[in-house]
């Protein structure tokens, strides 16, 4: 079970919702959020309804300002929970799109995918266990993208807008 608070004022303040479960269109419950409390799980949001635009991870914790998700606006429309993962991770990385080209495989975080494997780019990958953040940038930072287990063969399928990889997080901080 998760449970997250989205508020529509910052600080926790205003009109609030609280969710257990994952959500495609939250905007018949607030009209903005501002700030957010994780009391269990681990969530990923989307700015638009049916879990799409940009993606935030967050993790248990409180949220009083949508600058602390790492959030372009105050504009949050869907959620999902990421299921909850107690053994190992696995995923494959490709060169190219629908598998192809060179691959690589991780078990653990990766920090930085071009000093570890001297790419940058990978447009598809299979999750083979375990769920993942993809970041676009080194040291998990720029957009995020869950992935969860199943095949991708291009990076749109993971809602991206270029196959830029910067760095993997394995999401194990369950609740």
């Amino acid at each position: 079970m998760g449970k997250i608070t989205f508020y529509e004022d910052r600080s926790f303040q205003g009109r609030c919702y609280e969710c257990s479960s994952d959500c495609p269109n939250l905007q018949t419950y607030f009209s903005r959020c501002n700030s957010i409390r994780v009391d269990s799980g681990s969530w990923m949001l989307y700015e638009r309804p049916n879990y799409q635009g940009n993606q935030y991870l967050l993790r248990r914790g409180e949220y009083p300002d949508y600058q602390q998700w790492l959030g372009l606006s105050d504009s949050i429309s869907s959620c999902r929970l990421i299921p909850q993962q107690a053994g190992s991770h696995r995923i494959l990385l490709y060169e190219r799109e629908d598998h192809k080209g060179l691959m690589v495989e991780l078990t653990e975080d990766c920090s930085c995918i071009q000093d570890r494997f001297h790419l940058n780019e990978f447009p598809s990958l299979h999750v083979l266990e375990g769920c993942w953040v993809l970041y676009e940038m080194p040291n998990y930072r720029g957009r995020q993208y869950l992935l969860r287990p199943q095949e991708y063969r291009h990076y749109q399928d993971w809602g991206a807008v270029d196959a830029k990889a910067g760095s993997l997080r394995r999401v194990v901080d369950l609740y």
